[in-house]
């Protein structure tokens, strides 16, 4: 643990970005938020360094290939097969439920391009788990990229989405034009 801090230091010395977290709960669905770039995730992996609590994170199933497996899942990655993801959130919820300390990082875009909607994922995790929705984010605009406020989701989708975009309002990703609004298919209309 002590060579990840010092690598995580000696990165955000040379950075032009800045960490900028609050207190973190032990336990939670970390959101990583706007996901637009390939940098997000050593964002969060040097964010997960610098304050010592491991992360897990959400990637798709091709890159736990070789070589790049065992990196993979030593950084804490856990593989999605996107052609079959009913079982996921069980799977997930059962792996929160099974540890003390759990930080899942979800990237609910899924994909680093722009969508119209999130999947929802994070939510029914967070939700079924009793987990905190802490949010994480990567702004460009201010150059700060960390850990924000956290909260527990009520089950308003819209209540507790409107929230979120409140948090994420006026932020851009490492690429401005893949940003879009927080926003799940499940939110009833205002």
């Amino acid at each position: 643990m002590r060579l990840r801090r010092r690598i995580s230091q000696v990165f955000w010395r040379f950075s032009r970005w800045t960490p900028v977290t609050e207190e973190i709960p032990e336990r939670g669905v970390l959101l990583g938020v706007p996901h637009t770039s390939n940098w997000d995730l050593l964002f969060m992996l040097m964010i997960s360094w610098r304050i010592g609590k491991p992360f897990h994170f959400l990637a798709k199933k091709s890159l736990f290939r070789r070589p790049m497996g065992a990196v993979m899942r030593a950084l804490g990655g856990i593989p999605v097969d996107r052609s079959a993801e009913q079982g996921l959130v069980r799977e997930i919820v059962a792996k929160a439920e099974r540890g003390e300390q759990f930080l899942l990082v979800v990237t609910p875009e899924a994909t680093r391009g722009r969508v119209e909607y999130w999947k929802s994922g994070f939510y029914r995790i967070a939700r079924a788990a009793e987990l905190p929705v802490v949010m994480g984010f990567v702004d460009s605009r201010r150059k700060e990229c960390g850990l924000g406020p956290h909260f527990t989701l009520t089950g308003n989708v819209r209540a507790d989405m409107d929230r979120i975009r409140a948090n994420y309002a006026g932020m851009i990703g490492v690429r401005p034009d893949m940003s879009g609004e927080p926003r799940l298919r499940e939110e009833p209309e205002a």
